[in-house]
């Protein structure tokens, strides 16, 4: 069975693999395993804290396979971002001016350094091991997020937005980082990227100017790829724009990814999801025929989610397999919430 539960001190090294797997372009992923332990610690007083609004929690979830007891993908929730340290975006807005004398009208895209996100909750830290892309993984890993944003919803502040990750060459190069970044930094892309996830974002406030820049004025590679997802992502962002997410107008200050949002109450999985009292186990066999639920535990100290067969009664009666409630640490009576 795949299950989806918080990550813990015993899989950095298995998350410090996938990090290199992913490679530039991830800054929530980050190759140090310093980094990683800080982060995991992170997550886990997040879990554990009684948090009644969000104030810079992380939580990172792993996919497990229980057979093997591999982790074969990750996603995470980042709540009340730029709370603790600057979180900058660019906003792209549209600039016109006209000259009666010459009869002239210009128009412009133009680049604002803005921290609009600030106390917002970001989605990220997508990856899923290429030999498990099917049997609706991919899905039940980008809603397991939203499910539990419908569990605890005291502990997210809106809107909900991902940054997707920037266009880049077959040889890792970022044209936009390139043409703009590099320049106040002296940095290469990966340098720049690790620098972000290892030693946050002071570096940008320190060094990007604050004055808007004129696309026009960067070349054309740059700027034809501002806005635009790297190949990886567009299944990803196939998958958030099926649960309402939209393009914002904002992008990444690295490599010119777009941004995608949403409140979360118009969150497609948020809005479906429901929560009832388990009533029946029973043997798994007895359910072989049932519709899929993506199903979670609901307690925040020992979150668990899976996505297996579940029957819900008329009288509102939930009934799920042995093997379900097992990998869920749930018993009969308890509360549990659920997304067909």
């Amino acid at each position: 069975m795949i299950i989806i539960r918080p990550a813990r001190k015993e899989d950095l090294n298995c998350l410090l693999e996938i990090s290199h797997a992913t490679g530039s372009g991830m800054s929530s992923m980050p190759s140090d395993l310093n980094s990683w332990a800080t982060k995991i610690q992170k997550s886990e007083e997040s879990f554990a804290k009684h948090a009644s609004a969000p104030e810079g929690e992380i939580y990172f979830m792993v996919m497990e396979d229980d057979e093997s007891n591999k982790i074969v993908g990750t996603t995470a929730i980042y709540a009340g971002v730029g709370l603790d340290q600057p979180f900058f975006s660019y906003k792209v807005s549209t600039l016109v001016s006209f000259s009666a004398g010459l009869d002239k009208k210009n128009q412009m895209n133009v680049l604002h350094l803005v921290n609009d996100f600030t106390g917002a909750t970001e989605i990220g830290s997508l990856f899923l091991d290429k030999d498990y892309r099917k049997n609706g993984n991919g899905r039940f890993l980008s809603r397991s997020r939203f499910l539990m944003i419908s569990d605890f919803p005291d502990r997210f502040g809106d809107p909900i937005f991902a940054e997707m990750r920037g266009w880049q060459d077959e040889e890792g190069r970022s044209p936009f980082w390139d043409h703009l970044g590099q320049k106040f930094f002296g940095l290469g892309f990966e340098n720049a990227d690790f620098m972000s996830a290892v030693k946050g974002n002071q570096f940008v406030s320190d060094l990007m100017p604050r004055h808007p820049i004129y696309t026009d004025l960067l070349p054309k590679a740059a700027q034809t790829v501002i806005g635009e997802p790297h190949s990886s992502s567009a299944p990803a962002l196939r998958l958030l724009e099926k649960e309402g997410f939209r393009k914002s107008g904002y992008v990444d200050i690295f490599d010119g990814g777009p941004t995608v949002q949403c409140q979360s109450n118009n969150i497609d999985t948020v809005r479906r999801s429901k929560s009832g009292t388990l009533a029946k186990i029973v043997p798994d066999k007895e359910l072989s025929n049932s519709p899929l639920f993506i199903i979670s535990n609901r307690s925040s100290k020992d979150y668990r989610l899976v996505n297996q067969p579940l029957i819900c009664s008329g009288d509102d009666t939930l009934t799920i397999g042995e093997h379900t409630a097992k990998a869920l640490h749930v018993s009969a009576g308890e509360k549990i919430a659920y997304v067909e």
